[in-house]
């Protein structure tokens, strides 16, 4: 070896990356650096042609991978490839391949390439789309309440429309509003204004029975519920309950007209929606009946 080869040799196994070459006709590792068994504590000398490679490729990554890197290699075309690597224990590590193809008077000669150890890279990555979903999450939730936010309520209302729909099934919507809370929060404060509003979703959750039943903050002191595949009869029985486990919760409410404690008026309304019908329009109609049930003295039901 020359004294330029023994300094390249050099610079190459100093590095973190670690250095390979493969002979395509012999398909057998001319070369691979010692950093390996640093990495993935797999001796130097076991790496012996691509088949030491591909075994030792986590085997849900391991067709994809080799399949891949196959057809570059034969089209001559430099690549890279994300993959979870044995280690010698048992366990795995993310490699990252950088492949050059190396071509003799046209044809593929060998690749080079190198290997880097890219698992905290991953780990981040994966923090971040952990953190990317959580923000997604926040993002349909009401951040006072717990419950899902008015966004969340129009894709849900969006979805099950669609689905009654096609199926020719019934959809019930309830809106529901605390009679005098502005009278509450003027009388006991917004803080414990707000501990009333989380009490309310909290009994509103467990009023609701079916499972595909959704609650939802619809904004301010007004909440409302989903009630896919419920008929009129279902969707008022379904709101007297609401009104009924919230008047048991016995919240004082001094100030309210209604009485000592604290009410709701819930507006209610079902549909089969024609391709005619919209959405906005029926949420508009149960809001009327909600308007209906706090000009007819509130603490009431009114179905459309």
């Amino acid at each position: 070896m020359g004294p330029d080869a023994a300094v390249y040799r050099t610079l190459l196994e100093s590095t973190k990356a670690i250095p390979w070459k493969i002979d395509w006709n012999s398909m057998q590792f001319a070369y691979i650096g010692p950093q390996i068994e640093d990495v993935l504590g797999w001796p130097q000398a076991s790496w012996v042609s691509v088949e030491d490679w591909a075994s030792r490729i986590h085997p849900e990554d391991r067709e994809r991978v080799v399949n891949f890197c196959v057809a570059q290699s034969q089209a001559g075309v430099d690549h890279e490839a994300d993959y979870r690597a044995l280690t010698r224990d048992g366990n795995y590590v993310w490699i990252r391949d950088v492949v050059h193809v190396v071509r003799n008077e046209g044809e593929v000669d060998s690749l080079v390439g190198f290997m880097f150890d890219i698992s905290e890279r991953k780990k981040t990555e994966e923090e971040l789309v952990r953190l990317h979903k959580k923000l997604e999450e926040l993002s349909y939730t009401d951040g006072l309440t717990g419950i899902a936010n008015r966004r969340m309520f129009d894709s849900v209302l969006a979805l099950e429309w669609e689905n009654a729909r096609n199926n020719g099934q019934p959809l019930s919507l309830i809106l529901l509003d605390i009679d005098y809370f502005k009278h509450y929060n003027d009388h006991y404060g917004h803080i414990q204004g707000d501990e009333c509003l989380k009490r309310v979703a909290t009994t509103l959750s467990t009023a609701a029975t079916g499972a595909k039943d959704f609650v939802a903050r619809f904004g301010g002191e007004e909440f409302v519920l989903v009630l896919p595949e419920t008929d009129a009869a279902g969707a008022q029985e379904a709101a007297e309950r609401c009104r009924g486990l919230i008047f048991k919760q016995q919240i004082p409410h001094e100030t309210s007209a209604t009485g000592q404690v604290l009410t709701v008026s819930i507006g209610v309304g079902t549909i089969i929606p024609a391709k005619s019908d919209t959405p906005l329009v029926f949420v508009e109609t149960v809001d009327q009946q909600l308007y209906k049930a706090k000009q007819n003295g509130r603490n009431r039901v009114q179905c459309a």
